[in-house]
C-alpha cells in the first residue's frame, strides 16, 4: 500500500484538519505515525481474535471437557491466565523499559504465545485425561508470562509511536474489529456444525488462533520506532512489595482491594457455567459458537453503558455489576436443580454466559477507573502495582476452587463465586464516592 493512500485513509479517521500534528513524540517519529498507527491496529486485531478464541473461559474449558481433564485442572485455567499476566508484568517492566527499542518484547512475546497455543492444540488432539490437562495448564502458564512480556512492551510502543490524542482510537478501532471478526467465528462454527468433541475441532481452532499471533508478531516487527531512554526503569515489583504498607495504612485502598478480590468471581465462575451446558446432551453441532459469540457480544454492548455510568460513579458500576453477578449464579444453580429441561434448553446457558459477561465488563471498567480516580501522580501507580500484586496472588490461591468442584460439585463453586460477588457488592457499595 503506498504512502499516500496510507496518509490519506489515516487523515480520514482521525478526523482532524492537521493529521500530522504530533503531541509526546519526538518529531523524527512524526511522519512514521500514519503508517505505524495501521501496523498497531493490525496486530492489535490478530492477537484480541487470538485471544476470544483461546479464551480460557470458553474455548480451552469447553476442550479440558471434551477431552476428559479433571475438573481441578480446568479450574485452574482462569487463575494462570489472569495472575500469570500480572505479577510477572511488574517484574519484568524494569528489564524492558533498559530497551532502547522495545517493539522487539513484544514480538518475542507474540510468538512464544504462538508456541504456548500450538502446544495446546496438540495436546487436545494427541492426549486425553489428566496428560492433556497438565500440558494444556502447562502452556497456559507460559502464554501468560509472554503475555506479560507483551503488555510491558505494548505500552511503551503505543506511547513512542502515536501522538497522544491518537491512542485510544487504536485500542477502539482494534476492539471494534476484533469483535466482529469474533462473531464470525462464533457464527462459522454454528453454520458448519462443528462437533464441539471432535480432537480436529480444537486443532483447528487453536491452530488457527496460533497463526494469529505469528502474524501479528510479523507486522508489528515491521513498526518503526525510534530509540528511547533506557533509564528510571526501577523493578516494579520490587516497589510493589516495599509499598505493601499501604494496605495496612491507606484504609480506603485497603477497603477497594479486598472489594476486588471479591469481584473476582465474574471471571472465575465462568468456566464452571461452560462445564454445566456440556453436561446436557444438546443434540445441536457447534453449540461452542453459542458461547463465543455470547462473550464477543457482551463486551461490545455493554461497555458503552457501563462507561458512562462509571463517568458519573465508578463505585455504582462496582456495585451494580457484582451485583448481577451474585445473582446469576444463585438463579443458574437452581435452574439447575430445579427445572433440568429449562437448563438443558441450547440457548440457556450462552444466555448465562452472556449476562455474566456483561457483569465482567462492568466489574473490569469500573474498577479500573475506581483506582484512577481514586489517587493521583505516584501514589495511583502504588494502588495500581499493589492491588496488581495482591489480586495476582490472590487469583492463584482460588485456583484451588476446581479441587472443591471435583471433590463436591460444580454447583457448589458456583454458589460459592456467587455470595463473594454479593459480599464485593456490599463491599463495594460502601467504598468513598471519588468520581
Amino acid at each position: 500500500m503506498s504512502s499516500t493512500l496510507i496518509d490519506g485513509l489515516y487523515a480520514k479517521l482521525v478526523n482532524e484538519e492537521d493529521a500530522r500534528v504530533c503531541r509526546e513524540i519526538p518529531q523524527s517519529a512524526c511522519r512514521e505515525v500514519p503508517r505505524n498507527f495501521f501496523l498497531l491496529i493490525a496486530s492489535y486485531v490478530l492477537t484480541k481474535l487470538g485471544d476470544a478464541v483461546a479464551n480460557p473461559k470458553t474455548t480451552l474449558t469447553w476442550m479440558m471437557d471434551a477431552v476428559g481433564a479433571p475438573v481441578a485442572l480446568t479450574g485452574l485455567l482462569v487463575p494462570i491466565r489472569e495472575s500469570g499476566s500480572l505479577v510477572p508484568q511488574l517484574a519484568i517492566a524494569a528489564w524492558v523499559r533498559r530497551q532502547p527499542v522495545r517493539k522487539w518484547a513484544w514480538v518475542v512475546g507474540s510468538v512464544l504465545q504462538a508456541v504456548a497455543v500450538a502446544g495446546m492444540a496438540a495436546a487436545a488432539f494427541f492426549a486425553r485425561g489428566v496428560t492433556a490437562g497438565v500440558i494444556v495448564v502447562a502452556c497456559l502458564c507460559g502464554f501468560s508470562l509472554a503475555r506479560g512480556l507483551s503488555s510491558v512492551a505494548a505500552k511503551d510502543v503505543l506511547g513512542k509511536t502515536i501522538p497522544k490524542t491518537r491512542r485510544g482510537r487504536v485500542n477502539g478501532l482494534s476492539a471494534s474489529a476484533a469483535g466482529l471478526a469474533t462473531l464470525g467465528v462464533g457464527g462459522a462454527l454454528i453454520a458448519v456444525g462443528a462437533d464441539d468433541g471432535d480432537p480436529w475441532t480444537f486443532l483447528v481452532l487453536l491452530s488457527g488462533a496460533a497463526s494469529l499471533w505469528l502474524l501479528a508478531a510479523v507486522l508489528y516487527s515491521r513498526i518503526v520506532e525510534q530509540p528511547g531512554e533506557t533509564e528510571g526503569g526501577g523493578n516494579a515489583l520490587a516497589e510493589a512489595l516495599s509499598k505493601i504498607r499501604l494496605l495496612r495504612d491507606d484504609r480506603p485502598f485497603r477497603n477497594f482491594v479486598v472489594a476486588r478480590a471479591l469481584l473476582l468471581c465474574s471471571a472465575l465462575s465462568a468456566p464452571y457455567y461452560v462445564i454445566l451446558a456440556r453436561r446436557h446432551d444438546v443434540e445441536v453441532g457447534g453449540q461452542l459458537g453459542f458461547f463465543i459469540i455470547a462473550g464477543g457480544l457482551a463486551s461490545s454492548l455493554s461497555a458503552p453503558f457501563w462507561g458512562r455510568l462509571a463517568d458519573q460513579s465508578s463505585r455504582t458500576v462496582m456495585t451494580f455489576a457484582a451485583l448481577i453477578a451474585g445473582c446469576l449464579g444463585l438463579f443458574a444453580v437452581a435452574v439447575e436443580k430445579l427445572a433440568t429441561d429449562l437448563a438443558a434448553a441450547i440457548w440457556f446457558y450462552p444466555s448465562v454466559f452472556f449476562v455474566l459477561m456483561v457483569a465482567h465488563s462492568g466489574v473490569r471498567l469500573g474498577r479500573k477507573t475506581y483506582v484512577v480516580d481514586l489517587a493521583d501522580g505516584n501514589r495511583r501507580t502504588d494502588y495500581v502495582a499493589v492491588s496488581n500484586s495482591v489480586i495476582g496472588v490472590i487469583l492463584l490461591l482460588l485456583g484451588g476452587m476446581g479441587t472443591v468442584a471435583q471433590v463436591f460439585s460444580v454447583e457448589l463453586v458456583i454458589v460459592v463465586l456467587s455470595c463473594f460477588g454479593l459480599a464485593g457488592a456490599a463491599m463495594s457499595r460502601s467504598l468513598p464516592e471519588v468520581t
